[in-house]
């Protein structure tokens, strides 16, 4: 597997006031609609089971992105058993085809200009088709692209396929096309930069903040990266919105009826 577990300085502890500082933020909106997007599912795992798990226990919808390749009927009974027969409220969908890097320079894309045109549809195909295959109604046709990144020509091919939409991170390079919406994260829990604990947790809740403010907050996770405190934060965080009246927690499919 290519998928890193750096932990961020950020997950060293959770502050003591983390809950009145999410409080403080919550209060501002009377209205929002939240939805969490989680990276790399496919392989059962400790860290995979516990991400499954909580999002099950807390009810919360979850948009759960599937690397096709390292998928099959065992691993999806496996994660079954986790969600506690609670499928409906995951969005289940592609996650590229093997999560390899297709160039030579330049930041990583498996579906850039590295990848042939040929090699973009056989991909995109067979991972549609493996997935759909073994979720039966519980694919949902909405592509990530590994690394958030993917260019124009993939897009077209997607909206040929039947894909109603894809998710990459907030500010990318160029738009989507017309017919394909963008359902871009805009909050990254774990695989953030900032070079200590304060200036991380800082840049966390300025994004949530700015975030909520646009109406809709989207928040990646990479359940590699993630260790006890981050696990506690996010347990406190489901349980936070989720007693927000006006915070609407979404999947996918509740955000592509505004479209």
């Amino acid at each position: 597997m290519i998928v890193s577990n750096k932990v961020s300085p950020l997950w060293l502890d959770v502050p003591a006031d983390i809950d009145g500082r999410v409080a403080k933020i919550l209060d501002r909106y009377s209205a929002a609609k939240v939805f969490f997007r989680a990276d790399d599912v496919a392989i059962p795992s400790a860290k995979q089971n516990l991400l499954l798990q909580l999002f099950a226990r807390h009810d919360t919808p979850l948009c759960a992105a599937i690397v096709p390749a390292w998928f099959n009927k065992s691993r999806w009974n496996a994660i079954c058993r986790q969600v506690d027969g609670k499928q409906h409220l995951f969005a289940w969908h592609q996650h590229g085809w093997n999560h390899r890097n297709r160039e030579i320079a330049g930041k990583k894309q498996e579906f850039g200009p590295g990848a042939s045109l040929e090699q973009k549809q056989r991909n995109l195909l067979r991972g549609r088709d493996k997935l759909a295959a073994v979720l039966g109604k519980h694919f949902l046709p909405v592509f990530t692209p590994p690394w958030n990144r993917l260019d124009q020509d993939t897009m077209y091919i997607l909206k040929e396929l039947g894909f109603r939409a894809i998710s990459r991170y907030r500010d990318p390079k160029f738009p989507s096309i017309p017919g394909l919406p963008d359902l871009a994260a805009n909050i990254d829990l774990h695989t953030r930069k900032e070079d200590s604990a304060d200036a991380g947790w800082d840049a966390l809740l300025r994004e949530l903040d700015q975030a909520l403010a646009t109406g809709l907050a989207g928040l990646m996770i990479h359940h590699q990266r993630m260790n006890d405190a981050a696990f506690a934060f996010l347990d406190r965080l489901l349980s936070s919105l989720g007693k927000r009246p006006g915070i609407r927690l979404c999947q996918y499919a509740d955000l592509l009826d505004d479209f």
